[in-house]
């Protein structure tokens, strides 16, 4: 049995990369090879990636070194082996599954978006596409009809990855690639994330395009990143913003003052049913933030709880509407049961009940913004438990109490347009691993990486799943 190979980047940022490929130290090809060689080695235990264009890769990885040893310089994610999760149009890439077994081409688009144009121009190496929860309906990870991804941190037993960008995180927190893009439209980059102890960036509402992508629920989907840690997030966001909005990018090294900061502490139900490691981890990180000046104070968001009627009913009906009905109908009994049951919802909803419910959403989403006069963000756990055991979902009850406290402190920051982080905790109570959220308003992004950024600085690098067992 062959050796697992390090991951290529394993103690390499994203900016050493690129530092690296320019002074000859690295070739893009040689990295990109690795990470395929890891891919072929752990994939087969780990389920991440949907599609692999392992040929196409190393032809794209040679460009990039031709193109640097010309002179064309693309910027920092020149070169860069990355994953993309299978809800986005790729030309040259099997079309879109979107987790599905169905035939979902009324939902997605036969044209590259300018997302996947932008990693493109920014010269970032498609390595394949990851695995998703069916129609990114789903929370947890699991997926019935493509095989739900094995987290990395327990490879004696199936522990759920989180969802439904599932397997970009694995990937990322497997060293499978240097980066992953994902989509998050109630957590689904910030739970996985999580999980995976990894970061994730969820951008504000309408920031980044999301043509060309399988949409889930067009008001709230959002593109987000999931990357080792909070620097590779904001070199990675940077570059892809100045190739979508057309501005040069410049490396960001100021960060703010942690003792300038001032955090609002939610209370109203974002800290009810943590389990004791995930209060332990989030209370150590807290005294520590505290410890260095961060100002922490306690603040009322009571709309943050309408998420909880809000999403039910709008995401389902989306999908029929999205699907058509009589195209569900004829074909609902090849989608995994716990989704297919979760959109058969959908077919009932009033259209007076959605647009009161969509009504109420904006009017809550002007009031929040006053909320964050005089703070610089909110923070909580992202969700309020580690990893289950995928087992553990076996009980349909059980299964919903676990999922709703997956959302519970992520569904509010779709619900009112933020932007939001999942920070990796290095001190942590229990053996897996447990995220911090940031939440910030809408067209914060860039100061939310800064905090992220400095936050990791004083709370240190979160640690590495042990991979050795499949190799």
């Amino acid at each position: 049995m062959t050796a697992l190979l390090p991951n290529p980047l394993e103690n390499m940022s994203l900016e050493q990369f690129a530092h690296a490929l320019r002074s000859g130290a690295l070739r893009s090809e040689d990295v990109t090879i690795r990470y395929l060689e890891r891919i072929k080695k752990l994939d087969p235990s780990l389920h991440a990636f949907e599609f692999v264009d392992a040929e196409g890769a190393i032809a794209s990885a040679r460009a990039m070194d031709s193109l640097l040893a010309a002179g064309t310089d693309l910027g920092p994610l020149m070169g860069l082996p990355i994953a993309i999760k299978d809800v986005f149009t790729i030309r040259g890439f099997p079309a879109p599954k979107a987790g599905s077994n169905v035939d979902i081409s009324s939902m997605r688009s036969d044209t590259e978006g300018p997302f996947v144009q932008a990693l493109r121009k920014a010269g970032c190496v498609l390595l394949g596409k990851t695995k998703t929860v069916e129609f990114c309906l789903g929370i947890t990870g699991v997926s019935e009809s493509r095989g739900t991804p094995h987290n990395p941190w327990d490879l004696t037993q199936h522990r759920i990855p989180g969802g439904s960008s599932s397997g970009s995180a694995v990937a990322v927190a497997s060293g499978m690639c240097a980066l992953a893009i994902g989509s998050d439209s109630g957590g689904s980059v910030r739970v996985p994330a999580a999980f995976n102890g990894i970061f994730g960036l969820k951008t504000s509402f309408g920031l980044w395009p999301t043509e060309g992508v399988v949409a889930l629920d067009p008001r709230v989907d959002t593109i987000g990143l999931l990357t080792r840690t909070a620097a590779d997030a904001q070199v990675a966001f940077h570059t892809i913003s100045a190739q979508l909005f057309g501005y040069r990018y410049h490396a960001n090294t100021n960060l703010p003052c942690l003792d300038r900061l001032r955090l609002g502490q939610p209370d109203h139900h974002f800290f009810d049913g943590l389990s004791d490691d995930v209060a332990k981890s989030y209370d150590k990180a807290a005294s520590k933030l505290k410890q260095a000046g961060c100002r922490i104070d306690a603040i009322q968001i009571p709309e943050a709880s309408e998420r909880q009627h809000y999403f039910p009913l709008t995401m389902p009906a989306s999908l029929i509407a999205a699907l058509g009905a009589d195209f569900f109908e004829a074909n609902k009994q090849h989608i995994d049961p716990v989704i297919r049951t979760r959109m058969e919802t959908g077919l009932h909803s009033k259209a007076a009940d959605f647009l009161a419910l969509e009504a109420k959403r904006q009017a809550s989403i002007q009031r929040v913004k006053e909320r964050f006069r005089g703070f610089d963000a909110w923070i909580s756990p992202v969700t309020t438990v580690a990893a289950p055991l995928l087992s553990e979902f076996d009980q349909p009850q059980q299964a919903l109490t676990l999922a709703l406290g997956m959302t519970q402190n992520t569904q509010p920051s779709n619900y009112l347009e933020q932007c939001a982080v999942s920070i990796p905790l290095k001190d942590r109570s229990g053996a897996l691993p447990v995220g911090l959220q940031l939440m910030a308003s809408a067209g914060n992004d860039a100061e939310i990486l800064a905090m992220s950024c400095a936050i990791e600085q004083l709370l240190g690098e979160a640690d590495r799943p042990d991979l050795r067992a499949i190799a």
